[in-house]
């Protein structure tokens, strides 16, 4: 099913937004019906995967008649892409593909993802809707410092900031003296990066001497990884920049299936003419009503070389009604993974409530991991959280820490030991952050 172009062309998305974002709650579910109903049969028809899966569930794409009727049809997991691997998910011969991404594959096989021609021109499109929410316009220069190659995360910006008009500098990711001088020389107006690799490159300005406040950049689109609201303080008064969060990811179609507008900062609007959201219970797979906390659920409704089916994204957020762009919902900031959830003595942790307790102070700069161990039976969690380099005195701060480890306990309820390093002393992540060293014995 190929992207359905405006009057007008591309340049409809250079000054102001789309008939999509400009349309009615009733006016895209509407929509929404008629391509679930197109991506459900084509999936049944043309992937092997989901025609086993819907017989064996006992549903047929003839069944779906309204938006309640996707919850009779089968999930879609990570295993089920990793087993199908290379091509046996794509709907589509793959002479017909212009583009083929993977994951790492750091667990396993990498699941492997496609596109048409077609599916190119509706990722250029929302990437370029997204990046005119975030502040972007035609004619910006656009430091892009997500990686290339089979990741997504460069490529995709890429080709949305040049369907916006913007000049892109398709830096990607690493050699961080580099972006600086980048940033300083060429004068971009946005920056694309994961928001931990932003805080590389924060320290990077500060190593040479340069005050981030007067760089050029006035917009960031940050991803791939969750990140707090507190960071987001930390960077936007680090840089006088407007910092938005970005969500995708490679299996539903890569960056651009969601952005935070930058006039409200309130949460990411789906772009759901082309991507149906549910939130499920994730222990019993129970569709829940908007507002309720629970896990993410994705299915495809205009892709055409690997349309995808009620995805599993792991990911937990609620819904909420869309308020800059009304006719579409909102997710709430992600804030954690259901598989990157830590099980301590039975409370359940995420990173992102150590970042958030940690850049309450006043001498962390947001660089942290987090270690895991097990002495006899009790598993045990060390916190090492770098210090700022003007609030190093080279003693360990340890009042700082004790402050910090009590503060966990009372408002987490677990008991971890804070050691505060010095600066530049953890190893800084290129990409998406690793905070979590899992070394507990395994079984």
């Amino acid at each position: 099913m190929a992207s359905t172009k405006l009057k007008g062309g591309q340049s409809a998305y250079r000054t102001e937004m789309d008939e999509a974002e400009r349309a009615s709650r009733d006016e895209i579910m509407a929509l929404q019906s008629k391509r679930l109903a197109w991506s459900l049969k084509h999936a049944y028809d043309n992937v092997a995967h989901y025609r086993g899966a819907f017989d064996q569930a006992g549903v047929h794409p003839a069944d779906f008649e309204e938006h309640s009727d996707l919850a009779r049809f089968p999930f879609t997991v990570k295993t089920d892409l990793r087993d199908n691997y290379p091509f046996n998910m794509f709907a589509v011969d793959r002479e017909k593909l212009v583009r083929v991404h993977a994951s790492s594959g750091t667990t396993g096989k990498p699941i492997v993802v496609g596109y048409t021609k077609a599916d190119i021109d509706v990722w250029s499109d929302v990437m370029a809707r997204s990046i005119r929410a975030a502040g972007g316009r035609s004619g910006m220069i656009i430091h892009n410092a997500y990686g290339y190659g089979l990741f997504t995360g460069g490529l995709g910006v890429h080709y949305g900031a040049e369907r916006l008009g913007c000049t892109v500098v398709p830096v990607s990711g690493g050699m961080t003296e580099r972006q600086v001088q980048l940033i300083n020389d060429f004068k971009p107006d946005i920056i694309t990066v994961t928001p931990s690799y932003m805080l590389a490159i924060l320290d990077e300005f500060k190593r040479q001497g340069l005050e981030p406040r007067k760089s050029s950049l006035k917009f960031g689109i940050f991803g791939a990884e969750p990140w707090t609201n507190a960071m987001r303080a930390e960077i936007e008064q680090a840089f006088d920049m407007d910092a938005t969060d970005i969500y995708g990811l490679s299996e539903v179609i890569g960056p651009g299936v969601a952005q935070e507008c930058v006039e409200s900062k309130d949460g990411l609007h789906v772009w759901e003419d082309h991507f149906y959201p549910e939130v499920i219970d994730p222990e019993t797979g129970r569709v829940l009503p908007d507002g309720e906390k629970g896990e993410l659920v994705f299915t495809s409704l205009t892709k055409e070389a690997f349309p995808i089916i009620r995805y599993r994204t792991r990911d937990l957020t609620r819904l909420l009604p869309g308020t800059a762009r009304p006719g579409m919902r909102r997710i709430e900031k992600v804030t954690g993974r259901s598989d990157d959830m830590i099980i301590l003595r039975g409370v359940n942790v995420f990173p992102t409530q150590i970042e958030e307790a940690l850049l309450a102070t006043d001498w962390c700069g947001g660089h942290f991991i987090i270690e895991l161990t097990r002495e006899g039976r009790m598993d045990e969690m060390a916190i090492l959280a770098e210090a700022r380099p003007e609030s190093w005195d080279g003693s360990g701060l340890s009042p700082h820490a004790e402050k910090v480890s009590a503060f966990i306990k009372n408002t987490i309820g677990i008991s971890a030991r804070v050691m505060i390093v010095a600066p530049d002393t953890l190893e800084r992540s290129l990409g998406k952050a690793k905070r979590v060293y899992d070394k507990r014995p395994k079984g």
